[in-house]
């Protein structure tokens, strides 16, 4: 009857043992994939940040180009100043040579 007993606590402490064991190795999965998740989390939130910064300077460029915003009406030229100014005729007195 003794023996029955001891195998009995024998068994169901090993049994325990290993339910353990396997319950450690799914929360190490659990916490590998976890870790997982949270860093491809993190690089998805990194490449969303870093397309957004993509975004604003191209946005920023495009206004710069399209020149809405610009107001030149300084920069205009009198066309009667231009009269004046003495225009300057190419010189076609040049030899080409043949080598």
């Amino acid at each position: 009857m003794y023996k029955f007993l001891i195998l009995i606590l024998l068994t169901a402490t090993t049994y325990s043992q290993n339910n353990s064991t396997k319950k450690d190795t799914n929360s190490t999965k659990d916490l590998n994939s976890t870790k997982k998740s949270l860093s491809k989390q993190t690089k998805l939130e990194e490449n969303i940040k870093k397309a957004i910064e993509k975004e604003k300077k191209y946005k920023k460029e495009q206004k710069f180009y399209q020149g809405d915003d610009y107001n030149l009406t300084d920069k205009k030229i009198d066309s009667s100043s231009l009269d004046k100014i003495k225009a300057i005729e190419p010189e076609y007195d040049y030899e080409m040579l043949e080598f």
